[in-house]
Parts: structure tokens; C-alpha cells; sequence
């Protein structure tokens, strides 16, 4: 079999082989690469696979792949053809499959040998020289370089040419800091990293015009020894105001600046002075007391980028100005001239919007339902950039299972929030100055929720949080007051008889009290097109710490308040998820989570809210939710109907998948699922749900394979799960590879796991 396979490969090498050549344009040759031999002379320490590889960077163009010394790419670009349409099967399997042939017309020996000696030149190499020819064999061309390589320098001195002005002094003040220093071998991109580096740094200090091609560098190779001396200079053509710090002199803004009326911008009519700010608001749609938080300097300081960035970036996410954009201009004033006018043009989003939504959703638990919402929003309520909402929802969740039957959830439900953009922290005044501005919001709601034959809630909400972002990538959120109180109601007799048989249904229709506060914090890479991609969030969740110690609770639903046990817990979760670009734009995802809840005193479990689930389309994608775990434990049909939620007090989960681009917008996935929950205690569902020190013997295990259609706006995700390890299932059973049955439909239907949402899983 392996000799058929070999004499194969090798009858379509060599048909290739015959097929390109006669494809091939008269004159023309197949460029088959290039061949760089490296002479170094004495004292070179770069090692010749080290230059070489550097060398290949700077080689223009790059040749086809080979296989078996055969350009297979271009055989299947030929055999194909030319497609009709750009974007068609056979345009497809073209771009796949094939590649367009690098022909000896594009080569230039001799440009490329130059390019390579100025690369060299570039990394120190200094009086390196390179030459460049081609060979012609058969219907192949091949390029020759050969570089003799002289000793890397270093640098032995950075030297500036300085005069006695205050930005050459701030220049060499900041430059003993940089990237250029004694010993560091000679690079251009340092050299104009450290100019670009000085250029950020000195428009902190007042210099609008200065920009960083008014430096001038030159290294001096003469000195001996292989080291350079490095003089830094500012152009003498630099003009005058690029050599002079500026200060603001007015700063004036347009809050209602539309582009079909525009105002007269450099006039103060109609302005008047908020704390050292030119406010031009005829209608007063804002109040001047926002400006005064966002705007972070003012008349009088010197010109600084990064009150200009910070300024802009703070007035876009207000979210209540659809445009945001700003313009700097020198007085002209020939006694002072060195001062800038700012001006703002603002202009407001639309103020207030209504939105209905409708929903159709199924769940892997077999319910099927749908919900309708609507949506009010005022972007500028009182003025001040405040966001207020109301939004009022029903739904419905019906079950076609025979088990499940007439176990249907019915909710209706409302909440209104007011998100501020600052600090609202009372007796306290903090400053704020940071990039983006803070958000407080308060939000009130309520929810009826309604168990079919069985039991209702009402559930109500109240929440003080506050969320600002540290940098671009590092978020903050933390609600220092989270109140629940959850009141069942309307308990049917057949509920109670079904309690008789199991005391712990008992636990779904106990009111409860949950008074919390909670923290997350939110890491990802700052670079979004970074080949490899980190994303980290933590949170801690604490609830009844404060109750529980006045009230002295020791034992579980023992105190209350308002007539109602409160929640009494510890919870922390980290989630931790990692992405590396592969070649051919493969990627790998990769996620690990874990989650601990600890109930203790007042309460014996975690509330179903704080719960830990899995199974389905974003964990486990082999198992339906609510039918595996917690622990070993299976959850039978009377437990999916009576209980809201089947979940743990911890949960252990990694996710791994490879995304393979498909054709356009469509993509495919292989996956692997490994993960479970537990439970503290056998309250619920018994000492097969409880954590054991043999923990990892419970592990859930699935793979899978699935589609992905990216519409832009949103992705649909398809993904096909097959469980490989059953830990409900005896011990030494739990392994279920050996019992794949692709073609028996009994287990087809019975571990074939189709999950259809939106977005990726992680």
C-alpha cells in the first residue's frame, strides 16, 4: 500500500512536471527561488544561517512551493482554468488549490542584490556588498546571490549637536532614556523608533508643529573598531513655530454643530464662560457642568497630547454625540503668537429611540419559546449625557417532550436603569482624568415568572454598579449593592405530593433574599490584529457577609430578614482564553475555566441564580443542558420538570478548537469539550452530585465538528457534538469511544448533539 501511495505521488510529479512546462508563455521560464551563499569576513559573529535567513526577508519575489522538486500549485492553476466569475466554485478551487506562476520576467537580480546590500547596510553591516545573476535550468530559472558580510557595528556614542534652546534641551534630556545607548548594535528602525519616541514625547510638552522628520540622524563609521558614532541634530530647516512650545489660549465648543448649518467657529457670539470654557449651547441642551468633567485642561497650560487624546476619547464615549471632532489654531497675535485656540464640533445623536424585538430560540433541554420586547432609550436625560432605559419583555417557553409535558414557563418582566458618566459615590467627590469616562448605573426591575401546574415567582431587582476602563484593554466593574429578593407563590398541590417523594423540590419554592457585591475585572491583548490573542476575566461574588456576621447565622435558613432568609456565599470565577493565528488563517481557540461557590451558614447551596450549569451549545457541546451532571449524578425526567435550574456549587471546563476558513463568509470548526459541576453537599441531588477528592473521573468529554456562516452583523454557529466520555455511566464504563455507531440511527438519535446559535462558543 505505501509503494502504490509513493509510485502515485511520484506519476503526478512528473505529470505536473510535463503539464506546467508546455502551460508556460513562450520565452518564458518557472521561477524556481533563490540561492544566497554568505562569505562573512573576520570577526563576524553572526552565524551564516542567521544572515541568510535575514537575507530571504529582503528577496523579491517569493516562488512558488515545490513538492518532489515540482511546482504543484502551478499545475492545478492551469489545469483549472480561468473562471468566469470572481467569486464561483471554480474561482474557488482555483485561489485553494492553486497559484499563479512566478515567471523569470518578474526576476531582477540585480535590484534584488541592491535591496539586500541596503538591508545589510540597515543592521550595522556596514561596507557589505551583494551581487546577483540568474541560472537557467530547464524550463526553471533560479536567482544567485552571493553577500560578502562585514562585522556588525555597535554603537559607541549618541551624540546630540545641541544649541542652548529648550527643545534640544528636553530632546537630550529624554533621549538618555531611549532606545539608542552605548553597545547596542546599529539599527535604522532604532533610530527612527527613538524618533518617532521623542516626537510623542514632546508634544507632551507644548510642541503642536513639531513632527518627528525635523530630527536628523547620521552615524559616523569612520571612528574604527566596527562602532559608530550617532549625532542627532534638528534640521535646519525646521520652521519657527515647530521650534516653540504653545499654551491653550481659548478653548470654545459647538455641542449642536450640525454640517448642513454650521456655526461661525472662530466667533465668540453666543458663547458664554463655564469654568474657563466657551460654550456656544443656544438651546441649552446640555448642561456645563458635563463639559467641565470631560474636558481635562484648559486655557493657560501648555499644549499636551495626551489631554488632546484623552479629551477626544472621553467626549465619543459619552454616547450621546454622533460625531466628535476637534481643530487646533495659532493666535495670530505678534505679540504672543505662541498660543493655540481649540474648538469642539459636537454633534448630538439622536436623543431618544424606540425598539421592539423579537425572539425565536430552542433549548437543548427540548424547550422551545419565544419573547417580545421593547426598548426605550434617552441618551441626554437630564442633560448631562445620562442614559436612561426602560424595557418591558414576555415570553414564553413551551416543551414538546413527553416527559416534559405541560412543563411549560411562562415570564413577564420589566426594568429601568440610569447610567450617569462619572462617579456617583455619595460624600465623596473623585477626580477623574483617566481616557475613558466612568459609568454608574442604577437599575430597578421586576419579573413574574410562572411555572406551568406547578409554581410561580416574582422576583425583584435593585443594583448600584459602577464600570471604567483602566486602558483599551483592561476593564473594571464593580457593584458594590446587589439586591434580589425572589418570593414564591401559587405552589400547587401536585407539587407539593411530588416534594413528598423528594424534599428537595422544597428548594425551588423557598423565598429568598440575595444582598451582594460583586467584582469583575476584564484583560485582553491591546493589539486586536496580534498574532497571538489573550483574553482573562475574574470576579468575586460575596453575599450575606455583613448580614451573617450581625445576625450571628450559623446554620442554614436559621435568620432573616423581612421575614425572609438571605443568601449567605463566596464566589469566584476565572476565565482564561487563548488564540494563535496558524498559516493558511487557521486558528486555534483555546478556554479554560473555573468556578468556586461556597455556601456556608445561612445557606446550604448556592441560589439557582448564582448556580454554575453546562452542557450545550457554548460548554459542552456533546451533551444537552440539564441532562448531565452535577458529579456522576444523571438528572432524570421528573428533575428537568420540577427544577428551574439543574446546576453546582463548581465547575471545571477546557474548550479547544481549530477554525479552518471554508469559501468566503463560510468557515468550519473541530472541537474538543472536556469539563463537569458539582455540588458542596448532597442537598439536592445526593453523594453522586457532591465534589470528591477523585474529582477528574467525573470529566465530561465531546468532539465534534461544526459550521460557521459570518454575516457581518452576526455569525450563526452549527456545531455537531458526539459525547466520548459519559460520567454518569459506571466507572470503569465511562469511556464510550468504542461504542461510536455512526451507522445505527437508535445512536445517532441518541448521541448525535446538534447546537444552532449565534456568535463563537468562546
Amino acid at each position: 500500500m505505501g509503494r502504490l501511495l509513493l509510485y502515485g505521488v511520484m506519476l503526478i510529479a512528473i505529470f505536473s512536471s510535463c503539464s506546467v512546462r508546455r502551460f508556460l508563455p513562450e520565452g518564458e521560464r518557472l521561477y524556481r527561488g533563490p540561492s544566497i551563499e554568505v562569505e562573512r569576513m573576520s570577526n563576524t559573529k553572526t552565524s551564516e544561517r542567521q544572515i541568510r535567513k535575514q537575507l530571504n526577508l529582503a528577496v523579491r519575489p517569493k516562488a512558488n512551493k515545490f513538492f518532489l522538486g515540482q511546482p504543484y500549485k502551478v499545475w492545478w492553476w492551469y489545469v483549472i482554468g480561468e473562471p468566469k466569475r470572481e467569486k464561483g466554485i471554480k474561482a474557488f478551487f482555483r485561489n485553494k488549490l492553486g497559484a499563479p506562476p512566478v515567471l523569470s520576467s518578474k526576476i531582477n537580480a540585480k535590484n534584488t542584490a541592491e535591496n539586500m546590500q541596503a538591508f545589510l547596510e540597515n543592521r550595522g553591516h556596514f561596507h557589505s556588498t551583494v551581487t546577483g545573476d540568474t541560472i537557467n535550468e530547464s524550463y526553471f530559472v533560479k536567482a544567485v546571490y552571493k553577500a560578502k558580510v562585514y562585522p556588525e557595528y555597535t554603537i559607541k556614542d549618541v551624540i546630540w549637536v545641541s544649541d542652548s534652546s529648550d527643545l534640544m534641551k528636553q530632546l537630550q534630556r529624554r533621549q538618555r532614556r531611549g532606545i539608542l545607548k552605548t553597545g547596542n548594535p546599529y539599527r535604522l528602525s532604532d533610530i527612527e523608533a527613538e524618533t518617532d519616541r521623542l516626537d510623542a514625547y514632546i508634544k507632551t510638552r507644548g510642541y503642536y508643529y513639531f513632527n518627528p522628520t525635523y530630527i536628523m540622524a547620521y552615524a559616523d563609521s569612520t571612528i574604527g573598531n566596527n562602532q559608530v558614532n550617532i549625532y542627532l541634530n534638528i534640521k535646519q530647516t525646521t520652521p519657527e513655530n515647530a521650534r516653540h512650545a504653545y499654551k491653550i489660549n481659548h478653548i470654545m465648543l459647538f455641542p449642536n454643530y450640525t454640517l448642513l448649518l454650521p456655526p461661525p467657529d472662530t466667533s465668540k457670539l453666543g458663547t458664554f464662560n463655564y469654568d474657563n470654557l466657551l460654550i456656544r449651547d443656544t438651546v441649552y441642551k446640555f448642561k456645563p457642568a458635563m463639559f467641565k468633567k470631560v474636558i481635562t485642561y484648559r486655557p493657560g497650560q501648555l499644549y499636551n497630547s495626551r489631554d488632546q487624546n484623552t479629551t477626544l476619547n472621553r467626549l465619543i464615549n459619552l454616547g450621546t454625540f454622533k460625531f466628535v471632532k476637534n481643530r487646533y489654531e495659532q493666535v495670530r497675535d505678534s505679540a504672543d503668537p505662541y498660543r493655540l485656540n481649540v474648538y469642539y464640533y459636537l454633534t448630538p445623536a439622536k436623543k431618544k429611540s424606540l425598539q421592539g424585538e423579537i425572539d425565536a430560540f430552542s433549548k437543548e433541554n427540548k424547550y422551545v419559546g419565544t419573547q417580545l420586547s421593547l426598548n426605550w432609550r434617552n441618551r441626554n436625560a437630564f442633560r448631562g449625557a445620562e442614559l436612561l432605559a426602560f424595557r418591558a419583555y414576555g415570553g414564553l417557553e413551551l416543551s414538546f417532550s413527553d416527559t416534559l409535558k405541560n412543563s411549560n414557563n411562562f415570564r413577564l418582566g420589566g426594568e429601568a436603569s440610569l447610567t450617569v458618566p462619572r462617579y456617583i459615590v455619595p460624600f465623596f467627590k473623585i477626580r477623574e482624568s483617566n481616557l475613558y469616562p466612568p459609568r454608574t448605573r442604577l437599575l430597578l426591575g421586576y419579573e413574574f415568572f410562572k411555572k406551568q401546574l406547578y409554581y410561580t415567582k416574582n422576583i425583584f431587582r435593585f443594583q448600584y454598579e459602577f464600570n471604567w476602563r483602566e486602558s483599551s484593554n483592561k476593564e473594571h466593574f464593580l457593584a458594590p449593592l446587589a439586591v434580589a429578593f425572589i418570593n414564591a407563590a401559587n405552589v400547587t398541590d401536585s407539587f407539593r405530593k411530588q416534594a413528598l417523594f423528594n424534599p428537595s423540590l422544597l428548594t425551588n419554592i423557598q423565598s429568598e433574599i440575595i444582598m451582594g457585591t460583586y467584582y469583575n475585572y476584564t484583560f485582553n491583548t491591546a493589539n486586536p490584529f496580534a498574532r497571538r490573542q489573550w483574553y482573562f476575566r475574574g470576579g468575586l461574588d460575596f453575599a450575606g457577609n455583613l448580614a451573617g456576621l450581625v445576625s450571628g447565622a450559623r446554620t442554614p435558613r436559621q435568620m432573616e430578614i423581612f421575614n425572609t432568609p438571605f443568601a449567605q456565599f463566596v464566589k469566584a470565577d476565572v476565565d482564561l482564553r487563548y488564540q494563535i493565528k496558524l498559516r493558511n488563517k487557521w486558528d486555534w481557540a483555546s478556554r479554560f475555566q473555573v468556578g468556586i461557590g461556597l455556601p456556608y451558614h445561612n445557606s446550604n447551596a448556592l441560589p439557582f441564580s448564582k448556580q454554575y450549569i453546562i452542557g450545550g451549545s457554548a460548554t459542552l457541546r456533546g451533551f444537552r443542558s440539564r441532562q448531565i451532571g452535577p458529579g456522576s449524578y444523571l438528572p432524570t425526567a421528573a428533575d428537568q420538570r420540577y427544577f428551574q435550574v439543574i446546576g453546582g456549587d463548581y465547575r471545571l471546563q477546557l474548550n479547544t478548537e481549530v477554525r479552518i476558513p471554508l469559501v468566503a463568509k463560510l468557515s468550519g470548526a473541530v472541537f474538543l469539550d472536556i469539563g463537569n459541576i458539582w455540588t458542596k453537599d448532597t442537598l439536592l441531588f445526593g453523594k453522586a452530585g457532591q465534589l470528591k477528592k477523585d474529582f477528574y473521573k467525573e470529566l465530561a468529554i465531546a468532539s465534534g465538528a461544526g459550521l460557521r456562516f459570518d454575516a457581518g452583523v452576526i455569525l450563526l454557529r452549527v456545531d455537531i457534538g458526539i459525547p466520548l466520555r459519559k460520567p454518569f455511566y459506571p466507572e470503569k464504563e465511562r469511556w464510550v469511544i468504542n461504542k461510536i455507531a455512526l451507522g445505527d440511527k437508535a445512536w445517532r438519535q441518541e448521541n448525535f448533539i446538534v447546537n444552532i446559535a449565534l456568535g463563537y462558543p468562546f
